[in-house]
């Protein structure tokens, strides 16, 4: 008997994987946040499913999401990715991915760590919502509306609220996983 699962993985066996074991998992660990921060901002426009597919080279392209190596990329090191045909190749998103590695320090800096930052919104407890169908999930909420404005004052670029909302149900802030969904109640 298959399981069943949210609408927008099945067909895709790289789509089901992520969906089975990392969509919206609580994520508390600074380095893999600050990954998907990296791949939701790339994604702004596209598919996710074209994130996911070219995943292994951004983390090749950006050093393993090494944060405080990217805060520190040169400009030669910039005009390098983009030229990196493996990744998505816009100027403005991978100025921005340095720019947000920046900001990220100074956040874990001031917080003690960029977890304890952004699940203080969510009173470091998921908001478990209770979709029937993943159509019926929002884009962007009233509070991914008050954490993007927040990382924006905060410098960071290319985090609007819908990037946000994404990540959120990415890392385990929100679940959205359809009530029918085998992973409802896991994560």
């Amino acid at each position: 008997m298959n399981k069943h699962k949210c609408g927008w993985c099945v067909g895709d066996a790289l789509y089901e994987a992520y969906h089975d074991t990392e969509w919206g998992v609580p994520e508390k660990n600074d380095d893999t946040l600050f990954e998907f921060l990296v791949l939701e901002t790339f994604q702004a426009g596209l598919s996710w499913i074209t994130i996911l597919r070219k995943r292994e080279n951004f983390r090749k392209a950006f050093d393993d999401f090494d944060y405080k190596k990217i805060a520190a990329y040169s400009e030669s090191k910039i005009e390098a990715l983009l030229l990196d045909a493996g990744i998505i190749r816009n100027k403005l998103k991978v100025r921005a991915t340095v720019t947000n590695a920046q900001a990220y320090i100074k956040i874990q800096e001031e917080f003690g760590s960029f977890s304890k930052y952004i699940w203080g919104f969510v009173n470091d407890k998921p908001i478990k919502n209770s979709l029937k169908n993943y159509k019926d999930a929002p884009a962007n909420t009233p509070l991914s509306d008050t954490i993007s404005k927040d990382l924006k004052k905060r410098g960071f670029k290319f985090v609007g609220s819908t990037v946000i909302y994404a990540q959120m149900q990415a890392t385990g802030m929100v679940n959205d996983h359809e009530v029918e969904c085998f992973r409802f109640n896991e994560v």
